[in-house]
């Protein structure tokens, strides 16, 4: 299987002039202005697309991989629905509304899009982001966590139970060169 190429600098633009055209439509429809949101083509992974608040600073993130597998799918879906995510933002808040909640939902019904919230995509040929798994044991079996999991237990500000035995996990010994 090959990896596939991200899209190009056309089909980045054409994704851009969507996302603008989503942005002018909400504009029209809900009788104010929104700014423009910067659009990065850096998301990797099985993620199509992430709206992203950092601050004060926000973006809309896309993946360059599956746009360029699914190109058509992506441009009628993932680019109405993270847009409708960043009008959302703008119009209630950040923390005041469900991200997917009637308020979402009915931004998407305004663009005419589907308001699904994931897409079943293959991944074949997709570089895909790999998270390191820490081994923890409790009393009947190994947990591989993950390492944001795993950063939580080690800053004490959580603890996992196995939900078999009930015990608490503890980090395990790792064999040379693991984790």
């Amino acid at each position: 299987m090959s990896v596939i190429t991200p899209i190009n600098e056309d089909q980045q633009q054409q994704v851009v002039d969507t996302s603008v055209q989503y942005i002018h439509h909400a504009s029209e429809l809900l009788q104010r202005q929104f700014k423009s949101v910067p659009i990065l083509f850096d998301l990797r992974g099985r993620t199509a697309g992430m709206y992203r608040v950092v601050g004060r600073q926000r973006c809309i993130r896309y993946n360059p991989y599956l746009f360029a597998k699914y190109f058509s799918e992506n441009l009628a879906t993932t680019v109405p629905h993270e847009v409708a995510h960043y009008i959302v933002h703008q119009v209630y808040g950040l923390g005041r509304v469900r991200p997917h909640g009637p308020e979402w939902k009915a931004v998407m019904a305004d663009f005419g899009a589907d308001a699904r919230v994931t897409c079943s995509f293959d991944l074949a040929g997709i570089p895909l982001r790999t998270q390191r798994r820490h081994n923890y044991r409790c009393a009947c079996r190994t947990h591989p966590l993950s390492s944001r999991r795993h950063n939580k237990i080690v800053a004490k500000r959580v603890s996992y139970h196995c939900r078999y035995c009930g015990q608490t996990l503890k980090p395990s010994p790792s064999p040379a060169g693991g984790s």
